[in-house]
């Protein structure tokens, strides 16, 4: 994240990952309102498919459930939209 300019710190991430999937690279959200439109939120950092391509970061996989390249595209998507994943504290 630091050599693509991305802000975080473990303890954001970790803060938003518990929250999100209690640490479950598989875990999928089938009941939401993304879900209810056919796209479920996925991973640890529990990130729609649309979200995941267009924040994507190259060099990552292109695998929504790959750990790593879950949590740099939400980390990447919380910059833009937030500032950072440290400033995200609820759903996002």
């Amino acid at each position: 994240m630091k050599a693509k300019g991305i802000p975080g710190t473990y303890g954001g991430i970790h803060r938003n990952l518990m929250r999100e999937s209690s640490g479950d690279p598989f875990a999928i959200n089938l009941w939401d309102s993304n879900a209810k439109k056919g796209i479920p939120s996925k991973g640890l950092m529990q990130v729609i498919d649309p979200t995941f391509r267009a924040y994507h970061v190259d060099g990552t996989s292109w695998d929504i459930h790959d750990p790593v390249a879950n949590i740099v595209a939400a980390c990447n998507y919380a910059a833009h939209r937030y500032g950072s994943i440290d400033n995200v504290n609820g759903p996002y």
